[in-house]
């Protein structure tokens, strides 16, 4: 970390997330990804000032970002400061969970590699552009902000499925190998055809995909206003040139945004064939609040222990004494619907209120955790609910050898150690020794296994993803199974490079000495597929009024167009807009 600048923002994050986080290395960005980057901005700023909404073009401003220059990360925090917000480099895609934490703390993923050129109008591969030129200016509207804020804070605890880790995977894969130069044909159809049948074999949508969902219709590709006059805020349309300008057509269907975009899948390979459109950013919220209504997150119950266990990864529950149990859920017993004793795998931690019970870490929980749920049998009043005097009264004291039965069948017989207790005075664990836990004629708990500690509560009333109290595990373990290539150059690429840097130079008073003329002349002979150059050229003899040189950039444009129709547009809307000055 010694190497990225931070910021009071950046101060508060947890260390498991600053994993993620690389340095942005900007002397690594060629002259012709600042060509690429100025290119984007250029035709989307001129088009979108149309069809975006108003946030987008202030929010360029606020956040500092130029059309003329890919954005340097140190200097978008010294100014997304003023807004309460920062901004960090990572590698292309990260977890899901860690993304949106990320969000919660009010901080922006930006992976800071920019798309190739050949994939100027959209790239399934994060990227600056779509990061940077589209999330970034949004968050400068508070009610936005405070959605995104909000959305991470929620969708950080969605319970993830064993199947949702391998299609992340998968996608992380597809997004690096065709964002790769030279990468095989074949390599990438295979990984296409590998994303597919994950998306077509996922099963019942897990809480994270669905809420997942929710991001890509909003974040991502959400409009705003109404269905027949939206306008765009999704950063997925403010950074696609091509796609910002076919979602405004006919052919893309526009629906009103409800809860039912939860459940609309879509495919990251290709273009959307409907959005939704949300009539203001507070309705986003509204939504937002409506589908954490539905996840274990606020239902507990049987149906979250059972999400956590079919996750195979680290959550937690809460009791309704507030005691919380993190680790890797394996069982549950279930008795009339509902869990009447729950297990964990090795590594359990207790806490309350998100912080750890002070001897109950994972030192003390290294093996496994299990503990019944529920109510004593033939008692209406829950041990939690009990006075001293009820305690007392059932011998559930301290040097007490007692058997507690509980309603569905589990039994706890033991000498009390002691008891802990929560703010409001309720029993929420109790300690034992010499303790046997049973169920039915299945043995939970020996004696012998050590002291016996018995969480209290009578409900589940949530469960989530990840630990209660961040510093109980170690989280620092993420080691990405794919990492975004970058080949060594080619000669004729350097050269290249080098003619894009001469003009660049000249564009911006380095050097005026450069001759244009003779950078065509080389363009033309060696490099014959390159069209962006050409096009920049052209803006700056149309600048000069030199119309010789305009002249020679037109003709040797549209040989390209006639060799390499797919070129056409790319070209013909470069040199359109170079009559319309944009600015910010």
């Amino acid at each position: 970390m010694s190497t990225i600048e931070s910021n009071a923002v950046l101060n508060r994050l947890p260390e498991h997330l600053k994993q993620f986080i690389k340095p942005q290395n900007y002397k690594d960005y060629s002259s012709i990804d600042q060509a690429v980057w100025r290119y984007v901005m250029r035709k989307n700023v001129n088009f979108l000032s149309q069809v975006a909404h108003n946030s987008y073009l202030k929010g360029l401003k606020q956040t500092g970002i130029s059309i003329d220059n890919i954005p340097n990360m140190y200097g978008m925090n010294r100014i997304l400061k003023d807004i309460g917000w920062a901004a960090v480099a990572v590698d292309g895609f990260i977890p899901p969970n860690a993304f949106m934490e990320f969000q919660a703390y009010n901080v922006l993923v930006i992976a800071s590699d920019i798309r190739q050129l050949e994939h100027i109008e959209y790239t399934p591969a994060p990227d600056i552009i779509h990061e940077g030129a589209g999330h970034a200016p949004i968050i400068a509207n508070p009610e936005y902000a405070e959605y995104l804020r909000r959305f991470g804070e929620i969708g950080c605890k969605a319970i993830s499925s064993a199947k949702d880790y391998e299609l992340y995977e998968a996608v992380r894969y597809l997004s690096i190998i065709k964002e790769a130069p030279n990468s095989n044909e074949t390599d990438i159809i295979s990984a296409e055809q590998k994303v597919e049948t994950l998306q077509q074999n996922m099963g019942e949508p897990s809480e994270m995909a669905l809420i997942r969902n929710l991001h890509w219709w909003t974040v991502e590709y959400g409009l705003i206003g109404t269905v027949t006059n939206p306008k765009i805020y999704g950063a997925g349309l403010l950074s696609s040139i091509g796609e910002s300008v076919w979602c405004m057509t006919t052919e893309v269907k526009k629906l009103p945004y409800t809860i039912n975009a939860t459940y609309k899948n879509f495919d990251i390979t290709k273009p959307q064939p409907q959005l939704y459109v949300t009539p203001d950013f507070a309705h986003l919220s509204l939504i937002l609040e409506e589908f954490a209504n539905t996840m274990s997150l606020r239902k507990g119950g049987l149906s979250g222990v059972n999400k956590l266990i079919e996750s195979k990864a680290l959550g937690s529950i809460e009791l309704s004494t507030g005691l919380q149990i993190s680790g890797i859920f394996s069982k549950v017993i279930e008795y009339d619907g509902k869990p009447v004793y729950i297990q964990t795998l090795n590594n359990t931690a207790l806490a309350y209120r998100e912080k750890e019970l002070v001897g109950h870490g994972t030192k003390t929980h290294n093996k496994r955790f299990g503990s019944p749920i529920g109510k004593l049998k033939g008692i209406n009043l829950a041990i939690e609910d009990m006075s001293p005097r009820d305690l007392a009264a059932y011998n559930i004291y301290e040097e007490k050898t007692v058997t507690l039965e509980f309603e569905g069948g589990v039994s706890v017989s033991g000498e009390i150690i002691t008891g802990k207790r929560n703010l409001q005075g309720k029993i929420i664990l109790i300690s034992f020794k010499n303790c046997t836990v049973t169920y039915n004629n299945q043995i939970l708990f020996k004696p012998h296994w050590g002291n016996y500690d018995m969480a209290v509560g009578k409900d589940i009333v949530s469960a989530f993803s990840g630990p209660a109290d961040l510093s109980s595990f170690s989280l620092i373990t993420h080691k990405p199974s794919s990492e975004t290539v970058h080949v060594k150059k080619s000669d004729a690429r350097i050269e290249l490079e080098s003619l894009y840097q001469q003009i660049r130079d000249y564009r911006n008073n380095k050097n005026r000495t450069i001759s244009r003329t003779k950078v065509l002349e080389q363009l033309i002979e060696k490099h014959t597929n390159d069209w962006l150059l050409s096009v920049e050229l052209y803006e700056l003899a149309h600048m000069g009024n030199e119309s010789k040189l305009c002249e020679k950039v037109l003709n040797h444009l549209e040989n390209l167009k006639q060799n390499r129709p797919e070129l056409g547009k790319l070209i013909d809307d470069g040199l359109k807009i170079v009559d319309e000055k944009v600015e910010i």
